[in-house]
């Protein structure tokens, strides 16, 4: 489908103790059906509220916002947010972790959802950990672990808020690889917010560069790599053009608000 994501001229103003903020203005930009797309901008331009918005966790003050042609709506479960950490429960096993959305919607007695955790769980190399404590499993097994927990509760759209930005450089790497595996092979439209232009490009199909505060398109750049991985797009001949590419527009951004 055709953008499966829309922001159709949206602005979203918060109000503070003195005034209000615009936030987001007139921001429009669309993703496709089992596209993953990023988002990068200046830092303070308002990228996790975007993310918010999505999620319908923020009501839009202009403008309309829609998934599958349907407008967003707060609870509709379509939408699965990863955060920056992982949020696990370190006094439950993964196995507990993963069902705690199928608790708390009262459906962990269900075998169809049984069997799909058990199905997530092996198909990625976590069923023998299961009854593990998170504090037990390395920084990318957690996220592994997160992300599958997300996708217990069958999301149509995957929002990724910085999820590598707590773990090392060579394991960003390595984890970089599991997400974008995983993601692609459940077929799942994707939106992430990175501050890391080269984790971006690795992980995406499409990037919309914000403008700074209030936030609007500034450009949208649609990438085409050889390599099939977020690792091995980064040896792409091509990377170091769209790197330029985008690392320019920013640059020229900053300097505006500088």
């Amino acid at each position: 489908m055709e953008n499966f994501l829309q922001f159709n001229s949206v602005s979203y103003f918060y109000q503070t103790k003195d005034n209000e903020i615009q936030a987001v203005k007139d921001l429009t930009f669309s993703v496709n059906e089992n596209q993953f797309a990023s988002i990068v901008g200046p830092s303070g331009c308002g990228k996790t509220t975007i993310l918010s918005l999505t999620a319908g966790l923020l009501t839009p003050s202009t403008g309309e916002i829609l998934i599958g042609n349907e407008k967003v709506g707060k609870h509709d479960g379509k939408v699965g947010y990863m955060f920056q950490r992982d949020h696990l429960f370190e006094w439950r096993t993964i196995w507990q972790n993963i069902t705690l959305g199928l608790e708390i919607q009262k459906k962990n007695k269900d075998p169809k959802k049984l069997a799909r955790a058990e199905e997530l769980l092996k198909k990625y190399d976590l069923y023998n950990f299961r009854n593990k404590k998170p504090r037990q499993l390395s920084g990318g097994m957690r996220q592994r672990v997160a992300l599958i927990r997300t996708l217990m509760l069958e999301p149509q759209l995957l929002l990724l808020d910085e999820p590598f930005s707590a773990l090392d450089f060579q394991t960003r790497l390595l984890v970089c690889d599991d997400v974008y595996d995983i993601i692609k092979r459940e077929q799942k439209t994707a939106l992430l917010v990175s501050h890391d232009i080269s984790e971006a490009l690795s992980m995406s199909d499409r990037i919309i560069v914000l403008s700074s505060r209030p936030a609007c398109t500034k450009q949208v750049v649609d990438l085409s790599f050889e390599g099939k991985t977020p690792l091995l797009k980064r040896e792409d001949k091509e990377f170091g053009r769209y790197f330029e590419t985008i690392w320019r527009s920013l640059t020229n951004e900053n300097q505006k608000t500088s």
